[in-house]
């Protein structure tokens, strides 16, 4: 008998992929971070100076409970490491709650036949590459409603496509490499629909930097009139993760909110999705299990749990997010505590 041994993780690659924690006494410098962060995504006012504040109601400590609610955060409304770790990573322009994070189905487009245009194409990628991308991002939704996508040339589209950089005059301006890579306008005349792409990021058709195809997916949403999902599996959710695009499948959680919207497709089969594995699920089976430097890890299907001795609760996250080279749904893990190294399993047992 003999197993196939998908791969062996040496303890530096694992190091790599370990993200280094931020000291809680570094987060004075972070305030400003955080302060912006609420103003952009969660409808943070003017704040008053620490001298001149008044006794009440702490504006940005309640709006900071709600990020971190959103998150699925210890929810305490003050900064810590964790927070600013999210408040860090590469993520959708839009807002997640605040005056334009909901929209209404009387706001959603009145009609199921929609047009697209394409304004300009990166340098990042062939011409092909991105038309390519962009029509599968619109058939993603598509394939589960009754919508249908037709790309025009010539004239005003109700989705307009480009790719800009830093101010270009919206009123959400990009702010450079690894930070708000693109922003969609829920539906509507004028600017209503259009979905802009950060120029300065780099776009690819791989799961490497950003892949084209799943922000504009995502971005599409938006153009569609979905909000932001607090599923940390679907595609909604604000913040990028690095999954392998041949294997995306949109997930339940996104076929729900957009068939809310416009209805289910016509196919007599209809559609379904991958669904994010909850904590408080009884009957959750886990695909492998194993332990690294004191940390637990819970594989199941695409996801992992991370579980942190001092941690507050298990992290969820993406595997390839994680470690990218991983496949979904391993069969088993194993760590040698005396080499510090990961075996990781997928395939059953074959004779020799």
């Amino acid at each position: 008998m003999k197993s196939l041994l998908l791969m062996l993780l040496l303890c530096v690659a694992v190091t790599a992929a370990f993200p280094t924690p931020k000291q809680d006494s570094d987060l004075n410098k972070y305030e400003e971070l955080a302060e912006n962060y609420l103003k952009r995504f969660y409808n943070l006012g003017p704040l008053v100076s620490r001298i001149g504040r008044k006794k009440g109601p702490n504006p940005f400590a309640e709006k900071l409970k709600e990020m971190q609610t959103f998150f699925g955060l210890n929810v305490t409304g003050t900064l810590d490491a964790k927070t600013v770790e999210v408040m860090e990573k590469p993520r959708c322009g839009v807002y997640d709650v605040g005056q334009f994070s909901s929209v209404p189905k009387s706001s959603a487009w009145q009609k199921i036949h929609l047009t697209y245009r394409i304004l300009n194409f990166t340098p990042d990628l062939p011409q092909a590459d991105v038309e390519r991308a962009i029509a599968r991002a619109f058939k993603v939704w598509s394939d589960v409603t009754p919508l249908t996508f037709t790309r025009i040339y010539n004239e005003v589209s109700d989705i307009e496509i480009t790719f800009t950089a830093g101010d270009h005059r919206d009123n959400s301006p990009f702010d450079g490499p690894n930070g708000i890579l693109a922003h969609a306008f829920y539906p509507g005349n004028a600017i209503g629909g259009d979905a802009h792409f950060d120029e300065d990021e780099t776009w690819t058709k791989t799961s490497q930097s950003y892949n084209l195809f799943l922000v504009a997916a995502h971005e599409f949403g938006h153009s569609l009139g979905l909000s932001h999902s607090e599923d940390p599996g679907a595609l909604m959710y604000p913040i990028y993760s690095s999954t392998d695009p041949n294997q995306f499948h949109l997930p339940q959680d996104d076929i729900n909110a957009i068939q809310s919207l416009y209805g289910k497709s016509s196919n007599p089969i209809q559609p379904t999705g991958p669904s994010t594995p909850s904590r408080c699920d009884p009957n959750v089976v886990f695909d492998a299990v194993t332990t690294l430097r004191g940390e637990m890890f819970f594989f199941i299907n695409r996801f992992l749990w991370r579980k942190h001795p001092q941690a507050y609760e298990a992290e969820l996250i993406f595997i390839q997010g994680f470690w990218p080279s991983l496949p979904n749904n391993v069969n088993a893990a194993y760590e040698n505590p005396l080499t510090e190294k990961v075996l990781v399993f997928k395939g059953k047992p074959v004779n020799a």
